[in-house]
C-alpha cells in the first residue's frame, strides 16, 4: 500500500509525502496537519479494522479519522472506501473482482478517445485548440498516426456534437493542469500531468453532460496523486464527482452552487439575522462570495496537506452506509427509517444529526455549514469594517492559511445543530 511519496523517505514528515519545489516553499502556506499517535488512522489500524474474509468495520474508522484525519501512506486506500467506491461490508475477493471490472471499463473508455485523439495515454497533453467552434480542424490529432481509416474516422466524428464539444474541452483541460498545484514536485513530470489531463479528459467524454469545468482539475488532483492506478484514481475521482457534480453544473441562467449558497443564505438568516441583513445591505444576499469555497470544497483556502485533511473529515462526517455505491448498491434507504445507536455508528456524525432530526435537504451538505462557520468567526470583523462586498471578500481572503481543518468542522458542527434546533422550533 506504499504511496508514491513513501518510498522517498522513511520518516512520517508529510513533505516526504507531498515534497515541495524548492522554489516555491516560501510562498506555499504552511501545514497544520499532524500525524498524532492515537488519533490517527495509521496503516496498523487500518488494516486491524478488516475482518479475515474483508470486511471493514467502518464506525471503527470513521470514529479515528473524526479524531485525527489519516495517514499520507493509506490516504488513497480509506478514500475510497469514504466516497462509496466500495462497500465496507465486501470482501477482499469481491473488492478485487469489482477493482477489476472498472479497470477493465476505463480502459474501453480510454481507447475510445484514443482512438479520437490519440494524444490520450501518450504521456503528453494538449493546451492549444485542436478545432474550432464550428468543427473545423486546426490541427489534426492523429497527424503522428499513419492510418487513413482513423483519420477519416475523426474528420467525420466532428460534425458529432458530442465529440465536438469533447474536443472543445481537451485544451481547456491542459491549461488547467499545467496550473494545477505547481507547487508540488509530482506535476514536474509531464508524465504525471498527462494522467491527471487524462482522467479529466475520460471524465468529460463519458459524463457529457457536464463534461469539463475548471476546478474540477482541483478535485481530481489529489486523487491522481494518492491513487498510483490510473483508472483507480479515475473511479475515485468519479465517485467524488458523484456528490459535486452539480457544483460544476452552470446554465444561463444559474450557477451550479446556485442551491447551497440559497441553503448557506437560509443558515446565516436563522442563526445569525443581524449578520444575514448586514451582508443584504451591502448587496450580498445572494452569497456569491462564497462561491468558490463551495466550488472546490476550500482547495484555495487550505494547503494541499489540510485541504486533503478537510475533506476527509468531511468525508467522514457525511458518510452514509445506505450510498455507498450508487451503482452496486440496491439499498434505496435514504436515511429516514428508525436506526438503533449501532447502526448510528455507522454514519457520520453530520449524518448522524440530519438522521436524528429528520433533515433530509440534499443543499444542506457539510460545506455549507463550514462557510457559515467561517462567517461567524468574521462576524465582529464583517459587521464593523465591511462598507462594501470588496470589503467582504477582502476580510474572508484573509482565511487562507490560516484555517484550522478540525476546529472548522468542529464549529460546523456546532451551527448544525444550532440551526436544527432553530428550525424545529
Amino acid at each position: 500500500m506504499a504511496s508514491l511519496f513513501r518510498r522517498k523517505s522513511g520518516n512520517d514528515d508529510l513533505q516526504a509525502f507531498y515534497p515541495i519545489r524548492p522554489e516555491c516553499v516560501a510562498d506555499v502556506p504552511k501545514a497544520r496537519f499532524r500525524n498524532r499517535a492515537g488519533k490517527t488512522l495509521s496503516p496498523r489500524r487500518w488494516q486491524a479494522a478488516f475482518s479475515d474474509d474483508g470486511h471493514l468495520d467502518i464506525a471503527k474508522v470513521l470514529r479515528r479519522i473524526q479524531r485525527g484525519g489519516i495517514h499520507p501512506q493509506i490516504k488513497g486506500f480509506v478514500w475510497e472506501f469514504l466516497l462509496g467506491c466500495f462497500d465496507p461490508n465486501s470482501t477482499f475477493d469481491e473488492r478485487s473482482k469489482l477493482r477489476e471490472r472498472r479497470r477493465e471499463q476505463f480502459c474501453g473508455w480510454k481507447t475510445e478517445c484514443q482512438n479520437m485523439v490519440p494524444t490520450i495515454g501518450s504521456g503528453k497533453i494538449i493546451t492549444t485548440a485542436i478545432v474550432s467552434d464550428d468543427g473545423q480542424l486546426l490541427q489534426d490529432p492523429l497527424a503522428n498516426n499513419d492510418s487513413q481509416d482513423q483519420d477519416c474516422l475523426v474528420k467525420s466524428a466532428i460534425s458529432d456534437k458530442k465529440v465536438l464539444q469533447w474536443m472543445l474541452y481537451l485544451p481547456q483541460i491542459g491549461l488547467d493542469v499545467v496550473r494545477t498545484d505547481r507547487a508540488l514536485v509530482f506535476y514536474e513530470s509531464e508524465v504525471n500531468q498527462a494522467k491527471l489531463w487524462d482522467v479529466l479528459a475520460i471524465y468529460s467524454w463519458v459524463d457529457n453532460d457536464i463534461g469539463y469545468v475548471q476546478g474540477m482539475n482541483d478535485i481530481a488532483s489529489p486523487m491522481v496523486i494518492l491513487l498510483e492506478n490510473e483508472a483507480d484514481a479515475y473511479w475515485c475521482f468519479e465517485h467524488a464527482m458523484r456528490r459535486l457534480r452539480e457544483n460544476f453544473r452552470t446554465t444561463t441562467s444559474s450557477i451550479g452552487v446556485q442551491a447551497q449558497l440559497s441553503t448557506l443564505s437560509q443558515i446565516i438568516k436563522t442563526i445569525d439575522p443581524k449578520l444575514h441583513q448586514h451582508l443584504e445591505d451591502l448587496d450580498g444576499g445572494e452569497y456569491l462570495f462564497a462561491f468558490r469555497m463551495l466550488m472546490v470544497l476550500f482547495r484555495r483556502e487550505f494547503s494541499f496537506v489540510d485541504a486533503l485533511y478537510l475533506w476527509e473529515l468531511m468525508w467522514a462526517m457525511e458518510y452514509n452506509p445506505n450510498i455507498f455505491s450508487a451503482d452496486e448498491s440496491n439499498s434505496n434507504n435514504n436515511g429516514a427509517c428508525i436506526l438503533n445507536d449501532k447502526q448510528l455508528k455507522r454514519y457520520g456524525k453530520f449524518v448522524r444529526k440530519n438522521v436524528k432530526s429528520g433533515q433530509s435537504d440534499q443543499h444542506s451538505a457539510l460545506a455549507v455549514f463550514l462557510v457559515a462557520s467561517v462567517l461567524e468567526t468574521k462576524n465582529k470583523k464583517l459587521l464593523k469594517e465591511a462598507k462594501g462586498l470588496d470589503d467582504v471578500v477582502k476580510i474572508l481572503g484573509d482565511i487562507t492559511g490560516n484555517l484550522d481543518a478540525k476546529k472548522a468542522c468542529h464549529e460546523a458542527l456546532k451551527i448544525q445543530k444550532k440551526y436544527l434546533n432553530k428550525t424545529k422550533k
